[in-house]
Order: C-alpha cells, then structure tokens, then sequence
C-alpha cells in the first residue's frame, strides 16, 4: 500500500496537476538520476535523460497500475530503459551493473539507500540455475537483447530464449 505521499503524488499526477510532477521531482529525481547515471555514466547526458524520463512519466502516467507495483518501481524502470535505449541509439556497448550497486533514494521518511539485496532480487536470481542467472544478468541487468546474448555466451538464440523463459518462470513465482 503507498504511503500517504505516495498516494498524493499518484493522486496529483491522475488528475494531470502540476503539483504532482513537482513532488515527483523533489521527492524523486535524485533517485533515478542515480540510475541513470550508473548506466550511462555522464553527467550531461544523465541531466538531460532525467529530463525525458520526468516528461515520459508526466504523459504516460495514465498506464501507472499500483496494483501491479509500486511507483518507484515503475519510475525507475522507465529510468533505466530510457539509459538503455539512449546507449543502444549511441551504439555504445555498455557493461553488466553490478547488482550490489546502491541507488540514491528518497523513501517516504528520509534520505536512505535502495539496494537490490533489499527488495530481495539479489537473492532470487542467485537461486537460479547459472546458466539462468547468465541469462537474466545480461538481459535483464545488462540490457542486452536476446540477440546479443546468444553471440555474447556463444549459445543458439533458441537456447537463450528457452533460459529465460525458464528463469522469469522461476522468479515470476517467488514474486507472486
């Protein structure tokens, strides 16, 4: 359940009020600026890339679902989608994250760190198959596409889908 902050900036942003995406921004933007960073690891470019995602975010709100996570959750993954693609666009080859990498965040209370080991990812994903982890680290992690993980692990594309599909199986169970 969000916190009444939350709640008032998913209420704000439902009704397309400007006060909204300010509280988004104070409350917010020096989290996904984190993740932007990390993937594309420029200032300028991470500056003006939080300045997409905010916009995406502002006008693409309408398909926010709280039922299916939370808004952070649902911030952040614009976030690092927008890195990716930017990187993909730049033809840039970028690195898998590390997965014990913190992230600057605001929670509801105060200033603290979000750390992948905390909302248990880590774990999970440490409790597949290692031939499954490969795969969920590079697409997932890495943003690589199925493509470039099959000529990355020199694997059959066909054996990288069937990994994967496994593997989300598997983590699509513990998350349920």
């Amino acid at each position: 359940m969000p916190s009444d902050l939350e709640q008032n900036i998913i209420d704000y942003l439902k009704n397309q009020s400007e006060k909204g995406i300010e509280l988004l921004y104070d409350h917010y933007s020096n989290a996904l600026y984190g993740i932007i960073y990390k993937v594309v690891c420029k200032e300028e470019i991470a500056n003006d890339l939080l300045q997409e995602v905010f916009i995406k975010i502002w006008s693409k709100f309408n398909s926010f679902d709280s039922e299916k996570g939370k808004l952070f959750t649902w911030m952040a993954n614009i976030a690092r989608n927008r890195s990716i693609d930017y990187l993909r666009s730049k033809g840039a080859k970028y690195k898998i994250q590390n997965l014990d990498s913190n992230v600057s965040s605001v929670d509801n209370k105060s200033s603290t760190s979000i750390n992948v080991d905390t909302i248990g990812v880590k774990e999970e994903v440490k409790k597949l198959k290692v031939e499954h982890q490969e795969i969920i680290e590079l697409m997932y992690f890495g943003g690589y596409t199925q493509k470039e993980v099959s000529e990355e692990l020199d694997i059959p594309i066909g054996t990288v889908k069937t990994r994967s599909r496994l593997a989300l199986i598997e983590l699509r169970k513990v998350f349920k």
